[in-house]
């Protein structure tokens, strides 16, 4: 049941790990509690998303003598965010994909500039259009996003899907992140390919970064730098230049790695036990191009396939994805027999609470059924060592107005960013259950000095970072 490996990493994530030792609780609380060993008595994972670590740090300047490795220090990108000497090195290439999905493909040149950014579903812009606010004729190569509009301002979602990503980085060059994006961008979700060709409405937003540094914007106006909170964690804490999430993809496949360092599966969807079994044939994974495209996939999609049987060398996409595992020196794909491993997003099959109607699971409902494997909530049980997992927009705090001092315009619980109400163990075991809470509960426990030992915490949606319909920004604002 073990695929770390097969997913193993990818390039975006975003999380704050916070170490404490003045929020201690009052005497007698979680008294069964094993003792730290260290002076260290709480720690709290905060968990935003999908920003690469040089979209974030990729003009960061380490202090004291530090290096890091980013798009500055390559010399990819100027400190003011112009492009470097060096910036042919992120030049993108346009790839060929025929008949069967390749992980690294075959480059038939490369872009003069890059397309134009769309908006995706970016808050207060036109929808799926091109993002006017960024010039038609971009360098190709990484472009400061700050440089055409505030850093505040919402922006287009890039692309963040398995398959799509082991395309993006190419074997390591890192070139195709466009050309994925104008090929298949989310998915077909098995539909054929449209009359007159496929338009995904990406563009370039993926080779998209802000600055921390001084830096001079397109009007002629002089800036301080980008992500202030951001830059201060870094010259402050440890960060990490080269590991940034667990598996390559999306919010569903990478929270269920943070829960069980594992990737979860198609279970019984009728015996509800999670005991391994096939999903429906229109929610298993076929990257393979359709005959007759370039790189438009048979089956993928959120609306469509998701599972893959990796222990299956002939399955669609899993030969190509082995042998650069193996390039890497993974000789094992840790797949087990049979087994449909989920690697992107699909809903979890509690809602919230076991109180509440789950989710249905058929072919038309693309919900993840009950997970049988063993989570870090059960090791920390086990072990004595108290937790919880604290979800912005669960329950009751999708009445608040703000938090902290921040408007809140709209709540959307993040069912997959709360991925243990998938697991039989916590929703069938009534204490561990409880241990599933809001953010007002966190602010509560933090007031009263009842924080337990592990604290995860997922942001409101509207301040998780998530582009589109969050900003770095917000993110900030909320750490």
């Amino acid at each position: 049941m073990k695929t770390t490996t097969f997913l193993r990493r990818g390039l975006v994530s975003s999380a704050t790990v916070l170490a404490a030792s003045a929020l201690s609780g009052p005497p007698g609380a979680y008294a069964q509690e094993s003792a730290p060993a260290t002076p260290i008595r709480h720690v709290i994972i905060v968990v935003g998303e999908n920003h690469t670590f040089d979209n974030v740090f990729g003009t960061y300047q380490p202090k004291g003598g530090q290096k890091i490795g980013n798009l500055l220090a390559k010399g990819i990108v100027n400190a003011d965010g112009t492009p470097g000497p060096n910036f042919e090195l992120a030049r993108q290439s346009i790839g060929s994909d025929r008949g069967e999905y390749h992980a690294v493909t075959p480059s038939t040149g490369e872009y003069a500039t890059l397309p134009q950014p769309y908006t995706t579903y970016a808050i207060g812009q036109p929808g799926g259009v091109p993002d006017t606010r960024f010039p038609t004729n971009l360098p190709n190569g990484p472009f400061q996003i700050s440089r055409y509009v505030p850093y505040s301002a919402y922006t287009g979602d890039p692309v963040h899907r398995f398959f799509q990503m082991w395309q993006d980085v190419d074997g390591g060059r890192n070139d195709k992140f466009v050309w994925v994006e104008e090929t298949i961008g989310t998915g077909s979700n098995g539909k054929p390919p449209p009359a007159g060709g496929f338009n995904p409405r990406e563009g370039a937003i993926s080779m998209g970064f802000y600055n921390m540094n001084p830096f001079t914007d397109a009007a002629g106006a002089a800036h301080s730098g980008d992500e202030p909170v951001f830059k201060a964690l870094a010259d402050a804490y440890a960060s990490s230049d080269n590991y940034h999430q667990a598996a390559m993809g999306g919010t569903g496949a990478n929270f269920q790695a943070i829960v069980s360092g594992d990737a979860a599966f198609f279970t019984d969807p009728v015996a509800l036990d999670g005991s391994p079994a096939v999903p429906f044939a229109n929610q298993i994974e076929n990257p393979d191009p359709v005959e007759g495209t370039n790189n438009y996939y048979a089956q993928d999609g959120y609306g469509g396939g998701s599972y893959v049987n990796c222990s299956d060398p002939s399955a669609p996409g899993v030969r190509s994805v082995r042998a650069q595992l193996l390039q890497q020196g993974v000789t094992r794909a840790n797949c087990a027999s049979g087994h449909y491993y989920l690697v992107n997003n699909y809903a979890m099959y509690w809602n919230q609470s076991s109180s509440n109607p789950p989710h249905l699971i058929d072919a038309t409902h693309f919900t993840l059924p009950p997970q049988s494997n063993p989570t870090i909530a059960d090791v920390m049980t086990r072990h004595g060592v108290s937790w919880k997992y604290y979800s912005g927009d669960r329950g009751s705090d999708s009445s608040l107005a703000s938090v902290d001092g921040i408007p809140l315009f709209f709540h959307s619980y993040c069912g997959i960013c709360d991925p243990l109400t998938g697991y039989i163990s916590i929703m069938r075991n009534p204490a561990e259950e409880a241990k599933l809470q809001n953010y007002q509960a966190f602010l509560a426990d933090v007031k009263s000095g009842t924080l337990p030992s592990v604290s995860f915490v997922r942001p409101f949606e509207e301040l998780a970072g998530h582009p589109a319909d969050s900003t770095t920004s917000l993110y900030e604002m909320f750490i």
